[in-house]
């Protein structure tokens, strides 16, 4: 396992949507385990792989808390069937939006339909912040940042601090 480099804002790949897996292979794994050290090093509770460069609809991610047993999940192709309610995901992140924090509207309820890292369908229900992980990484599949379901003046002010901290460097 290689721990994964990650791709941060204002980098336009991460607008990319990403391309189905139409073969789960070695590779495929291989990237999986790749994703999954590389999400626990950061540390993160999801990530998709648009957001370590590759253009595939694949994200992993795990809600349990750190100092329990580890419940990774893959999720390969996946869609949001229904969704339902709204809840508040306060001082939502992201891996790819460092140093930044904002809350964000979400479904409170979700249905998902997925392949698993093994090739088995799946279709499930979420709810609460299990459904906000899966919402915002979802979101990296379809080209969309946490930052872009926020209000402009908020995401212009955070745009000129990342492009005055760049222009510095």
């Amino acid at each position: 396992m290689a721990l994964l480099d990650i791709v941060t804002f204002p980098d336009s790949f991460l607008k990319n949507k990403t391309d189905q897996v139409t073969n789960i292979d070695a590779t495929t794994q291989a990237l999986v385990d790749d994703m999954s050290e590389t999400m626990y090093q950061a540390p993160g509770v999801g990530l998709a792989a648009i957001q370590v460069g590759i253009n595939q609809s694949l994200l992993v991610f795990d809600v349990a808390p750190q100092d329990e047993n580890r419940q990774l999940q893959v999720l390969i192709n996946p869609t949001i069937v229904t969704q339902e309610g709204e809840i508040l995901s306060e001082g939502e992140g992201c891996l790819s939006v460092p140093e930044y924090r904002a809350d964000v509207m979400r479904a409170r309820r979700i249905l998902v339909e997925a392949v698993d890292r093994d090739g088995n369908p799946l279709r499930f229900e979420a709810e609460g912040f299990p459904a906000v992980v899966i919402q915002h990484e979802i979101d990296h599949l379809n080209g969309t940042l946490f930052i872009d379901h926020i209000s402009s003046l908020k995401r212009q002010m955070y745009v000129r601090r990342i492009k005055k901290r760049l222009k510095n460097q």
